[in-house]
């Protein structure tokens, strides 16, 4: 599958969002709804936003008992998104039954990833917060391969672990890879961090980018940055 830069659009009215979008008059970025913009506009904004012919990742990192995690991924799955993602912390069982609701009658479904350790969790939060007192790499491997198991497609993980996660789950099992900044950029509430280009280096199949674009004085230059950087 090939390398792409998904774009957050983390903006709370559908009239934000879709003014942002109209930049883009010659490209067709791969956009990012979050939380913050689904609770405000409900399911509406996917389905203009896909009718703008935009690939969608509905980021909404559902996490709950099985059952309710797959009614709720049987529902999503109507929204012909492109990508949906859960938190890999909620179990194989979980996982699994997320992949069952996510199926359509006709079997395709969209891309299917868990969350591995947010890129905002480093070593001392997550033995303080957390409990998890092994190391930072390891945890995200274990979910990593976790996730594999239940039959899903790849894991968001920082670009810094992208290449232990193909090495554990192969090269097709995708990385999906939130806190990218540009070199000369501000690495705001993001921890673990890096670069298009690096990200590149370490195999990332997907970059999700949000404010270094969105906030950006001339966000398609921005975006055309992070592709060059990014894809080549």
């Amino acid at each position: 599958m090939g390398k792409d830069v998904i774009v957050a659009c983390d903006f709370n009215t559908a009239e934000e969002t879709l003014r942002f979008l109209d930049n883009f008059t010659e490209e067709k970025p791969y956009v990012k709804i979050g939380m913050e913009l689904f609770y405000a506009e409900g399911p509406e904004i996917v389905r203009e936003i896909k009718r703008r012919g935009h690939k969608i990742f509905l980021d909404l990192k559902l996490h709950d008992i099985p059952n309710t995690v797959k009614k709720a991924m049987a529902v999503l799955s109507r929204l012909d998104v492109d990508m949906c993602n859960l938190h890999a912390a909620g179990t194989v069982a979980m996982m699994e039954a997320a992949i069952e609701g996510l199926t359509r009658p006709d079997g395709t479904r969209p891309l299917l990833i868990a969350v591995t350790q947010l890129t905002s969790t480093d070593q001392e939060r997550m033995e303080r917060d957390l409990l998890i007192n092994e190391p930072l790499e390891k945890v995200v491997m274990h979910y990593a391969s976790n996730a594999k198991a239940a039959g899903l497609d790849g894991v968001v993980c920082s670009p810094l672990e992208s290449p232990a996660v193909h090495e554990t789950c192969g090269k097709e099992f995708l990385t999906v890879t939130p806190g990218v900044r540009f070199a000369d950029g501000d690495k705001g509430d993001q921890v673990r961090v890096t670069t298009p280009e690096k990200a590149r280096q370490l195999a990332s199949d997907y970059i999700v980018v949000g404010r270094p674009i969105t906030q950006a004085q001339d966000p398609v230059a921005a975006y055309r940055r992070c592709i060059k950087e990014f894809v080549g």
